[in-house]
């Protein structure tokens, strides 16, 4: 075996193979943005779903790209997964794989989220779309645990929930859908559509969750964040919140400050998906808000103080943030000073070309990231998931994870903290 490629961290090298050794989460992960490249082809070919190309090296020319001009541009390569993702057997497969390639490089608990909704037609119903990426992520799981290693307990197991999707703004076919549910039309009263969506979707989920013993752990709100604000979808995470949906919301990813304070004040967010403009005052468009350093200070104290983690997707935020220059201008860095709770994701491990360990290399790269530092995020991502078992369940496979990397580190004296300088 070759040493790998080395990154330096804190003035000590760490090899590439064992940053993939590390037991690792990944919090924030679209289903319908880590397909294969082959399997999207494979799958086009089958269901008849026209592709600007039929090879990997096209698809990552024309649609999958290094860098993106706009998150509205990044959103685009969605389309084509979606699209053959519509049947149970597409959608099993998909998530077993992404289970699979989160389980090469150690990831050993993933939360799968996607739009259900997005997948459900004549054919195909949301149960049954869950049920099936269930499936995937059941049958990878089982395969895994099943390993001697894992089984012996000299490992830790791997774990998965699934996470559902409300969507913020969406186009013309579910939009028609809801019209005539609401007898309004989408131009008019559009908010109401959206709002009825969500709350729909949370009902649904709650009780396909009941139904069938599915590990449907969380909720969350994504798609185009500027000019849709998070209040609209208000009444659906109410219905979440009452029936112990852990919540997760896009917040502060291409709107500022206010729409993270809207997640959590409005729509009760455990957790924040990205929060890029946390700390940017330029991005406040209140003008009730007077002293904006003050307001940033204050709720970036909320955030830490209550151990809101955020779910930071480095990769993703350079591709579609032109504000971005450098990695080292991302906002990790004052969210470290300020001792928030921040966890390391892909977001899309297809369409950002990333994996965690690449998001963990790119951390200790550009941003400096402490041996101690490190640990605490990766810990983070374990306590702060939303694990689909008992509280104590939780603290017990938590605590198999945290005595695992320690074996790790004392095997691997580069990645263990040093109490004089962490």
């Amino acid at each position: 075996m070759t040493a790998g490629p080395k990154t330096s961290i804190g003035g000590i090298v760490i090899k590439r193979e064992i940053i993939e050794k590390l037991p690792k989460t990944d919090l924030h992960v679209h289903l319908d943005g880590s397909v294969r490249l082959e399997t999207l082809i494979e799958l086009a070919k089958e269901y008849g779903v026209t592709l600007p190309s039929y090879t990997s090296g096209g698809l990552m020319e024309t649609v999958y790209k290094e860098k993106y001009g706009s998150l509205e541009e990044y959103l685009q390569g969605f389309g084509y997964a979606i699209s053959v993702l519509q049947s149970e057997p597409a959608l099993e497969r998909a998530a077993y794989e992404l289970a699979r390639d989160n389980q090469d490089e150690g990831v050993r608990y993933v939360e799968v989220r996607f739009a259900p909704q997005l997948h459900v037609h004549s054919h195909l119903s949301m149960e049954n779309v869950l049920r099936s990426v269930n499936r995937g992520l059941e049958k990878a799981r089982s395969e895994f645990n099943l390993r001697k290693v894992v089984a012996s307990g000299e490992e830790p197991e791997f774990e998965y929930s699934i996470v559902v999707c409300a969507l913020r703004y969406f186009e013309k076919g579910l939009c028609e859908y809801y019209d005539a549910i609401l007898g309004v039309h989408r131009f008019t009263r559009p908010r109401h559509v959206f709002s009825m969506a969500s709350r729909e979707l949370a009902q649904a989920a709650v009780e396909i969750r009941s139904k069938y013993a599915l590990p449907i752990m969380g909720f969350d709100l994504a798609g185009r964040e500027a000019g849709n604000p998070a209040v609209n979808h208000r009444q659906g995470y109410q219905y979440a919140h009452r029936n112990f949906l852990m919540k997760t919301v896009h917040a502060g990813e291409a709107y500022g400050p206010e729409s993270i304070f809207q997640a959590i004040t409005e729509l009760h967010a455990d957790r924040i998906g990205h929060g890029t403009h946390l700390l940017h005052t330029d991005m406040i468009t209140n003008p009730a808000i007077e002293d904006r350093e003050k307001y940033i200070e204050e709720l970036a104290q909320y955030i830490a103080d209550r151990r809101i983690t955020m779910e930071i997707c480095l990769t993703s935020n350079m591709q579609t943030n032109p504000r971005l220059e450098r990695l080292e201008d991302h906002p990790y860095l004052g969210m470290k000073e300020r001792r928030l709770s921040t966890t390391f994701c892909t977001d899309n491990r297809t369409v950002s070309r990333t994996t965690v360990s690449n998001e963990i290399e790119t951390a200790i790269k550009h941003l400096g990231v402490t041996p101690a530092e490190l640990k605490r995020c990766v810990i983070y991502g374990f306590k702060r998931s939303f694990f689909p078992g008992t509280y104590l369940q939780k603290r017990r496979y938590v605590r198999r994870i945290i005595d695992f990397y320690e074996s790790l580190e004392a095997l691997h004296p580069e990645v263990r903290p040093n109490e004089e300088t962490d």
